[in-house]
C-alpha cells in the first residue's frame, strides 16, 4: 500500500484550521490539479488525494475520527497497518467505549446509535448511503481589498474606477469547459453521482465504501472535447475596469460589495463577491462623529465681547454665523442640517469658538485698553477677594 500523506499536509492547512480555511485551500488546489486543466503526469493522483483529504476534513465526524485514530479512523484498508488503533498492542477498548467500558444502560459514549455510530465514524457511513457533494456547483470565495478616499469624497460620495484581475466565465463555453454543449455527457461509470462503491475487507468483514469516481473525478460528467478558448477550465483570467459607486456618508472601515468579482466558482458555480474596505483619513479642519461634524474657529476677544458675524466652513461650503455679544471661550453653536447626509439621516455641524488673546499689542491699543479698563464694571476677581483674606 502506498504511503499516505497527512490530510492536513495535503491541503496545506494547520490542524487547528476552521472549516472556511479548509474549504478555501481545497478549492485552490482542486482548480490547480484538476486533470482537465493540469496535464502533468501526477495531476490525477494529486487531485484524488486532494478530494480524499477534503472529504474527510470537511466532515465534522470524519475529521474527529481522523484526529483521534489517524487513517484507521476513516479508511478501513488501514485495518492492520501502522498507526491502526486495532493493531496488536495498539488498541485499548477504553478508547472506544470510554473509561467505564460497557455501562449498565447500554454502550456508553455512543448515544442512541450504539455500534451504528462506530461504523458511521470509522468507515464513512458504515454502509449507509451518503450523498457526495463535490460535484455540485460551488460559489467561489469572496475577495477583499482596500481603497483610500478623501474626507470630502466620503461625505458627498463619488464613483471610482478601479482595475481588478478576475476569472470570468468563458464567453465560448459559458463555464462548462466543453467545446460544444453536446460534448458534456453524464459519466457512464457513476451515472452522474460523482461517486462509486467498492467492497473492502475489514476486521468487521467485507464492507462497502463510497469513493470518488476515477473517471469523472467527482464531477458526474465527462467532456468529449474541451473548449478551445479556455482549454477546459470554464473561465478566462482578465483585467477588467469596474466603476465602484461610493455612497455619500460612508464611514472609515465600511465595506462596499461588488457582486461577482471574487474568486471563480467550481463545477460551473458563480464567482464570489469582491468586498472593498474604505479608509478615510482624518481632515485637518473637520472632525466627524457619526453624521455630525465638529469644527473650531478662532475669534478675537473684541468680537466675543461685542458680538459679530463671521464666516465659518462647513462640509457644504462656507456660511455666516452670528456670534452674540458676551460669547464665552469654547462656547458651541449648532448649525442644523450642515452635517453629513447619509442613508441614516442628516447630521448637524457644531462650531466651537476659540477666543484668542493677543500676545503683543501696539502703544495705541494699550492706551485704548487702559481707558476701557478704567470704565469697565467690577472685575470678576473682586468677588474672590474675601476668599484670600
Amino acid at each position: 500500500m502506498a504511503e499516505k500523506r497527512d490530510y492536513y499536509e495535503v491541503l496545506g492547512v494547520d490542524r487547528s484550521a476552521d472549516a472556511k480555511a479548509i474549504k478555501k485551500a481545497y478549492r485552490k488546489l482542486a482548480m490547480k490539479y484538476h486533470p482537465d486543466v493540469n496535464k502533468e503526469p501526477d495531476a490525477e493522483d494529486k487531485f484524488k488525494e486532494i478530494n480524499e483529504a477534503y472529504e474527510v476534513l470537511s466532515d465534522e465526524e470524519k475529521r474527529s475520527a481522523y484526529d483521534r485514530f489517524g487513517f484507521a479512523g476513516v479508511d478501513p484498508s488501514y485495518g492492520g497497518g501502522q498507526g491502526n488503533p486495532f493493531a496488536q498492542g495498539g488498541f485499548d477498548f477504553n478508547d472506544l467505549f470510554g473509561q467505564g467500558g460497557f455501562s449498565s444502560g447500554g454502550y456508553s459514549g455512543f448515544g442512541s446509535g450504539g455500534f451504528d455510530d462506530i461504523f458511521s465514524s470509522f468507515f464513512s457511513g458504515g454502509g449507509r448511503s451518503q450523498t457526495y457533494q463535490n460535484n455540485r456547483p460551488m460559489q467561489g470565495e469572496d475577495r477583499f481589498m482596500q481603497m483610500n478616499i478623501g474626507f470630502m469624497d466620503s461625505v458627498h460620495g463619488k464613483t471610482e474606477t478601479i482595475s481588478v484581475n478576475v476569472d470570468e466565465p468563458c464567453p465560448h463555453c459559458h463555464g462548462s469547459g466543453a467545446e460544444h454543449p453536446e460534448d458534456v455527457e453524464v459519466c457512464d461509470k457513476c451515472h452522474g453521482t460523482g461517486t462509486v462503491y467498492q467492497n473492502v475487507r475489514t476486521m468487521f468483514g467485507t464492507m462497502q465504501q463510497q469513493v470518488v469516481c476515477d473517471k469523472c473525478h467527482g464531477k458526474g460528467e465527462t467532456i468529449k472535447e474541451t473548449c478551445s478558448t479556455c482549454k477546459g477550465t470554464g473561465y478566462e483570467n482578465k483585467t477588467v475596469r469596474i466603476d465602484v459607486k461610493i455612497p455619500a456618508g460612508i464611514r472609515d472601515g465600511q465595506r462596499i460589495r461588488v457582486a461577482g468579482k471574487g474568486e471563480a466558482g467550481l463545477n460551473g458555480g458563480p464567482n464570489g463577491d469582491l468586498y472593498i474596505q474604505v479608509h478615510v483619513p482624518e481632515d485637518p479642519v473637520f472632525k466627524r462623529d457619526g453624521d455630525d461634524i465638529f469644527v473650531t474657529v478662532p475669534i478675537s476677544a473684541i468680537d466675543a465681547t461685542l458680538g459679530a458675524t463671521i464666516e465659518v466652513p462647513t462640509v457644504h461650503g462656507n456660511v455666516d454665523l452670528k456670534i452674540p455679544e458676551g460669547t464665552q471661550p469654547n462656547q458651541r453653536f449648532r448649525l442644523k442640517g450642515k452635517g453629513v447626509i447619509s442613508r441614516a439621516g442628516t447630521g448637524d455641524e457644531f462650531v466651537e469658538v476659540r477666543v484668542e488673546i493677543p500676545k503683543k499689542i501696539s502703544k495705541k491699543e494699550r492706551e485704548l485698553y487702559e481707558q476701557l479698563k478704567g470704565t469697565a464694571a467690577e472685575s470678576p476677581f473682586e468677588k474672590f477677594k474675601n476668599v484670600f483674606k
